[in-house]
């Protein structure tokens, strides 16, 4: 529990620092310390927040029920090896939905500011979320079918390269890929760095933030994100839990920083994508997650 709880609020500084850093040197540029994150995160709780007198107790309460439900979630999923602190039937559910309350806190705050730059931030990001949302439930779902299992725990050693389970385990690895980049807020879909384009989702929202309210929207973006990649990298993992827990864990988090610098590089190498195509890049991880479920229909033999 400790250690997780530990990884839970370590790594996602190391994985923005391992992604700004592979940017960086991509760019021709030496780039910051890999614990960058982690200073501007102290640097910001030691400042006063500003607060716009239009706003309302929303708008100073949300920060703080996006970075306890992104917390909670991360209890449920498996960081190092095939357990985590939290775990139930079908704790898939109860995982998107503090997401949502996430979201809907996040929206709720934009729209309390009264800026119309804001609102239309929160209206990307319902319509966003609403289209990647089943794609996450799909690919996650066909992966605890083709695995017999019911708790996101036991997707670690689901065994991606087992005969009849590989068309299902890619179609959701690419799915959840994709939701990856979405739910995170990275490029293509948008720019965590950017804050003056009229092409942003997630930044857009948190203009008006500062001080700790912003570190703590900064920590649950991060923690996000590493969420999502050490689900898929405990997915990829092919080392059996009979090897060990430490081996296991120590696949995992090399994993884990693997994807970090796939991001980096997605990132150096793409574009963003213009708000249009946004839909269509989503679109996409909603087929690889129905390819998923068609495999595991065809895994069990109810193709036939």
């Amino acid at each position: 529990m400790v250690i997780h709880v530990a990884v839970l609020l370590g790594l996602p500084f190391l994985l923005t620092g391992i992604i700004n850093r592979v940017k960086a040197i991509w760019g021709g540029r030496k780039g910051p310390r890999l614990s960058q994150g982690c200073f501007d995160v102290l640097r910001l709780l030691r400042k006063q927040p500003v607060y716009s007198s239009v706003t309302t107790p929303v708008f100073k309460l949300a920060p703080w029920v996006i970075l306890a439900s992104t917390l909670v979630t991360g209890l449920f999923v498996p960081l190092l090896r095939d357990t985590a602190p939290l775990s139930m039937n079908w704790d898939v559910v109860a995982v998107l939905y503090l997401w949502g309350l996430g979201r809907v806190a996040m929206m709720l705050a934009a729209l309390d500011t009264g800026s119309a730059f804001e609102g239309m931030g929160a209206s990307r990001e319902a319509t966003f979320g609403a289209l990647v949302e089943p794609a996450i439930f799909l690919a996650v779902g066909a992966l605890l079918a083709t695995s017999g299992h019911t708790r996101l725990a036991e997707l670690v050693h689901v065994g991606v390269m087992a005969p009849g389970r590989v068309l299902a385990a890619v179609g959701a690895l690419v799915a959840l890929a994709l939701a990856l980049l979405v739910e995170a807020s990275r490029v293509p879909v948008d720019d965590p760095n950017t804050h003056l384009e009229l092409t942003m989702i997630h930044e857009v929202m948190i203009l008006d933030h500062s001080g700790p309210d912003l570190a703590a929207l900064q920590v649950a973006s991060a923690m996000k994100m590493t969420l999502f990649a050490m689900l898929i990298a405990g997915i990829l993992n092919p080392l059996p839990a009979s090897v060990g827990p430490l081996a296991v864990a120590a696949v995992n988090v090399a994993l884990t920083l693997v994807i970090a610098i796939a991001v980096g590089l997605v990132e150096s190498l793409i574009a963003r994508l213009r708000m249009v195509s946004v839909p269509q890049l989503i679109a996409a991880s909603m087929v690889a997650a129905t390819i998923a479920v068609l495999g595991t229909a065809w895994f069990a033999g109810g193709a036939r």
